[in-house]
């Protein structure tokens, strides 16, 4: 490419960055949209890394390099982020339901404009593994490798299952201290692991364990986490309970599920990715003011504007991205990385290389079913005239500038 191709293009983004920069009011906190950011991508890159479809002559199956490379757990540290997009999801949730009530809509409009946002991207996934799924049935594939596809493509919609049943409850949960939930999941680990009872009863733990993050986010909208000593707190506390719970009471290191293990951590979740997540939140209280100021670089802030404005897609679409990689790469052979048991540095380090492809075939769904996500919002920026705003540029303040029912949010 020539020198004039490459400052043709950098002026393009510049200038696309401008726009959504000047189209974004100055008073929101962008914090909020680069922890959302960072939450979705970390997810999507622990799944990359850590989920493997190994060729078994004619089928398919899930491995884990977690199981034989378990050195490599500190990843699952990194990436399973869960914990923080609960935490914005409550802070944006309470926000935006105290804003509602300020202007006068009823909770049913509310609930309805946030559940069709969160519901309205799944149609396009359901649709396309249907058709896929019955497509490589009838072609012969093995019912196993089918199962194991869809399972995979669907695994997202769990989490959404779970965040619309919290933000059905928010106006429940808007002053509901975190310590309760807690309780409840420290209660259901005694009795199931302590007193041996029954093991559904760590199902309860979806809605409890996820609820803490959550309600930490309606205590932020609430000012109560402004300080550093209450990220202090939590990033201290947090690290400390999960290393003790790690080490002396036998919960697994792994913050993710491994397969063949006996006992996962997020399958349903336990006390210790609880404690694990209360940790993260600490650390993200701690970095608002450094994200808000490296979100004023034009740059910076429009990739994170993209990321939210397509936040479900992205998610939804992730492992699709994953699978259609290595099915397409199955017509080239077993190909390291790809195929391969992940089991030595060789398979991480191919795997490394996987992932621009994979980013490249999530691009192509992106572009392709971004609109169930967006509809008549165009690009991130005020449309002049054309469309409506982007709900990513409208106005939300910083919690230290105002109080919830002051607050616009989107």
């Amino acid at each position: 490419m020539t020198d004039i191709g490459v400052r043709g293009i950098r002026h393009a983004v510049l200038r696309g960055a401008d726009r959504v920069g000047t189209a974004t009011p100055a008073d929101r906190d962008r914090a909020v949209d680069a922890l959302r950011a960072v939450a979705v991508l970390g997810v999507v890159l622990g799944h990359w890394l850590v989920t493997a479809l190994v060729s078994d002559g004619s089928a398919l199956r899930t491995a884990s390099p977690l199981r034989d490379m378990p050195w490599l757990t500190p990843v699952s540290w990194l990436f399973q982020t869960l914990a923080v997009f609960f935490l914005v999801g409550g802070h944006v949730a309470t926000r935006g339901y105290a804003s509602a009530r300020a202007r006068g809509v009823p909770y049913h409009r509310w609930l309805t404009g946030r559940l069709t946002r969160l519901f309205k991207p799944v149609a396009a996934v359901l649709s396309l593994w249907t058709i896929a799924a019955l497509a490589l049935l009838l072609s012969g594939a093995e019912f196993g490798t089918v199962r194991t596809l869809v399972k995979l493509a669907l695994s997202p919609l769990w989490f959404l299952v779970v965040f619309a049943v919290l933000t059905a409850a928010t106006p429940l949960l808007t002053r509901l201290n975190p310590l309760w939930p807690l309780a409840v999941v420290l209660h259901v680990d005694l009795l199931r692991f302590g007193l041996g009872g029954p093991s559904w009863l760590g199902w309860v733990n979806v809605a409890a364990g996820w609820m803490v993050p959550y309600t930490l986010g309606a205590a932020w909208t609430r000012g109560e986490l402004e300080g550093r000593r209450a990220g202090w707190v939590l990033l201290g506390c947090g690290t400390a309970a999960t290393a003790a719970l790690v080490m002396w009471a036998g919960y697994p290191a792994s913050m993710v599920g491994v397969p063949g293990e006996g006992m996962s951590n997020l399958d349903p979740p336990t006390l210790a990715v609880v404690t694990f997540g209360l940790a993260q939140c600490g650390l993200a209280l701690l970095l608002r003011e450094r994200l808000r100021h490296a979100m004023r670089r034009p740059v910076a802030w429009a990739a994170v504007a993209v990321v939210n404005l397509s936040a479900m897609t992205i998610f939804l679409w992730h492992q699709t991205a994953l699978m259609a990689t290595t099915a397409t790469g199955l017509l080239a052979g077993r190909l390291p990385g790809l195929h391969t048991r992940p089991d030595g540095l060789d398979w991480v380090g191919a795997r490394l290389l996987w992932l621009p492809v994979f980013a490249l075939a999530l691009a192509v769904c992106w572009a392709a079913f971004r609109f169930c996500e967006q509809g008549g919002e165009r690009g991130g920026v005020k449309g002049g005239g054309r469309g409506r705003a982007s709900r990513v540029v409208r106005a939300h303040r910083p919690s230290d500038q105002g109080t919830a029912a002051r607050a616009r949010h989107v």
